[in-house]
């Protein structure tokens, strides 16, 4: 990152301002489109982020983006792999896309996140048995790490004893995305491409038993699925089952931390979601506005000039969408910075906007709904230890590394 200390870009990825970015996107949206000497164009207004995320003259290609802003973006996927639909424009994006939308829900498996609901509150019901005896719990370690890698190992058919490796590849997969490379970029570039090597290297195996022997999960419905244009290609299984793990994993570790955190931050609401559970709906459709776990989507790029908010945005230059500054733009949503389960017209960009909305919503929705009333309801007098909690280096997939809690104890599991 080549900004000035004491920028407002600088600021961004600085994690010193970790803990509450919030004051500075209030600061950000004061210029809804900022562009600091050598630096990407941040855009931080809601509908101005509305716009892009839908205008098809914005590229998620990183090939289209003008080389001497190539070290404003996080480090792209394996070279030795196409890119995954996420970095891709249309056609080949909705090629890729529908062919993974598949399997995956509606319309033609319309019942597959349905009905992994009682596999979901099976593997939630374990982990929190295992907080018995215990006075104190890391909730990202006891239960928000372990909970969505396990269903996404699931989903995809990996074995129960290979998930641990699973968490490994996603963690270090996620670190890569950061714009901001830390104090020493060659390691991390060492450490991201062994760990893709490595889960590159699993996955072709996976996926060549799964051409044997086919069984009724995700990885095998990928490796039959044939669409208009025929199948996905070997290298396009192993993009997307990659995209997969990292997608459906680390997002949804951070949604459920960050509500638990806003939820211990207001015992009242946490009071309320446990006489009625029929509240976490709405709930965590809040949870998404006011503390999403992706803040911002730096990678995108125009593929011609674009005028937007007075300000003329050239072709191939580097822009960042700042989603968690939109969410909290009062021009949109009325007294943005207060926490409202009720929220109406909450038309948030937690999962962004356009044909690259997060095509896995839904599991996260469920996943989020059932562990934070499963949560709520069975953990006794929860409290925060540390308030700030430490919080994770990356300033794209926002969320606390640890969230130690105290509790009197655990409540009996329902049935």
């Amino acid at each position: 990152m080549t900004q000035t200390q004491g920028s407002l870009l600088w600021k961004i990825t600085d994690y010193a301002y970790r803990a509450d970015p919030y004051p500075i996107y209030a600061e950000l949206r004061k210029t809804p489109v900022l562009h600091e000497e050598k630096g990407p164009y941040v855009v931080s207004t809601y509908w101005e982020v509305h716009a892009l995320l839908h205008d098809p003259r914005i590229s998620s290609d990183a090939r289209n983006l003008d080389p001497r802003a190539a070290d404003l973006v996080a480090e792209e996927e394996d070279p030795g792999l196409p890119p995954s639909f996420l970095r891709l424009d249309p056609p080949e994006h909705d090629r890729l896309r529908g062919l993974a939308m598949s399997p995956f829900g509606p319309p033609h498996t319309p019942r597959r996140i349905h009905d992994m609901r009682g596999e979901l509150s099976r593997i939630i019901a374990e982990l929190i048995d295992g907080f018995e005896g215990r006075d104190r719990i890391d909730l990202v370690d006891h239960f928000a790490y372990p909970f969505p890698v396990t269903v996404i190992c699931r989903l995809l058919g990996v074995p129960r004893e290979d998930e641990p490796r699973f968490h490994t590849w996603a963690d270090i997969l996620a670190i890569s995305l950061d714009p901001d490379p830390g104090k020493d970029p060659a390691e991390r570039q060492r450490v991201t491409r062994q760990a893709r090597t490595e889960l590159g290297l699993y996955l072709s195996e996976l996926i060549e038993e799964r051409r044997r022997a086919p069984g009724d999960d995700m990885l095998s419905a990928l490796v039959a699925g044939r669409g208009p244009e025929g199948r996905m290609t070997h290298a396009e299984l192993l993009s997307t089952a990659s995209l997969l793990l990292v997608a459906g994993h680390e997002t949804t570790v951070n949604l459920i931390t960050n509500g638990m955190l806003t939820l211990l931050r207001n015992p009242d609401v946490l009071a309320r979601l446990r006489e009625d559970p029929h509240l976490v709906v709405p709930m965590v459709e809040e949870l998404l506005r006011f503390d999403p776990p992706v803040q911002m989507l730096p990678q995108r790029t125009p593929l011609a000039d674009i005028d937007i908010a007075g300000v003329t945005i050239p072709k191939g230059a580097s822009v960042w969408l700042m989603l968690a500054s939109g969410n909290r733009d009062p021009q949109r949503f009325p007294d943005p910075d207060r926490f409202d389960p009720r929220r109406k017209d909450n038309q948030h960009l937690g999962f962004g906007s356009g044909i690259h909305y997060c095509f896995g919503a839904p599991l996260a929705r469920l996943e989020a709904q059932l562990a934070l009333t499963e949560l709520a309801r069975r953990l006794d007098n929860p409290r925060l230890l540390e308030d700030p909690p430490t919080y994770r280096r990356n300033a794209v997939l926002r969320g606390p590394r640890h969230l130690n809690i105290a509790l009197d104890g655990l409540r009996k599991a329902s049935g």
